[in-house]
């Protein structure tokens, strides 16, 4: 009898650690059914090869080239971890053309501006050269129907080097650079607040001046 009691329990015993096991092993498939799936190598190398594009300020819009684009350096906004816009200045060549030359600035309702003072520090890539004297201050810009109007401080006319094809550069310089968004068709420049007849004595820009893509090298579509 005692036999038998035994035999019962040792039984028991091993259903109890058959079913115990047989229950770990379906939770474990069950786990690792609810897992979620990494995402393929490859496909974290394709995002970070897109922002990478992006950062280096080599994604350009359509119809646009820059050769030789330095980054920008000096008060990079993208340091700061802000939200940048990419725009397009126009600086002079060896040639007498106009070149673009892209540059990221911090993201705001002012970015026409921003271009503007952009402008007049200069360009950052290697054989261009700068279409605003030295020490020219932008003073006012606002747009209005289309209409942009800029307002230099005295030292664009004062300050210039002279020259038909200098001057050529550095209105179209400034109006090319201003046309590249979608707000603005024409630009009034303005010295000083007023209304003058010409920088250095052959354009006139008296009046209202549109977009002159003859003059550009690197040509740029407008940025919306």
């Amino acid at each position: 009898m005692k036999a038998a009691i035994k035999f019962f329990i040792y039984m028991t015993m091993i259903l109890v650690v058959m079913y115990s096991s047989g229950c770990a092993s379906e939770n474990r498939n069950i786990s690792a059914e609810q897992a979620p799936v990494p995402k393929p190598v490859a496909d974290y190398q394709t995002a970070d090869k897109g922002r990478a594009t992006v950062d280096s300020g080599q994604e350009v819009p359509s119809g646009t080239t820059a050769n030789n684009t330095t980054p920008n350096t000096t008060n990079d906004p993208k340091a700061t971890g802000a939200a940048t816009s990419m725009v397009v200045l126009y600086f002079a060549d060896a040639n007498g053309y106009l070149q673009a030359e892209q540059r990221f600035v911090n993201k705001t309702a002012g970015v026409a501006r921003q271009a503007m003072q952009e402008l007049c520090r200069g360009p950052l890539t290697q054989g261009l050269f700068a279409t605003i004297p030295g020490d020219t201050r932008l003073l006012d810009i606002n747009i209005r129907d289309g209409l942009c109007t800029v307002n230099f401080s005295q030292d664009l006319v004062t300050k210039h080097s002279g020259g038909s094809g200098s001057e050529n550069t550095t209105v179209y310089s400034i109006v090319n650079t201003l046309t590249q968004f979608s707000s603005i068709e024409q630009v009034q420049i303005l010295v000083g607040g007023q209304v003058v007849e010409s920088i250095a004595g052959h354009l006139d820009v008296s009046v209202p001046l549109t977009r002159d893509s003859n003059l550009i090298r690197a040509s740029a579509q407008k940025i919306y």
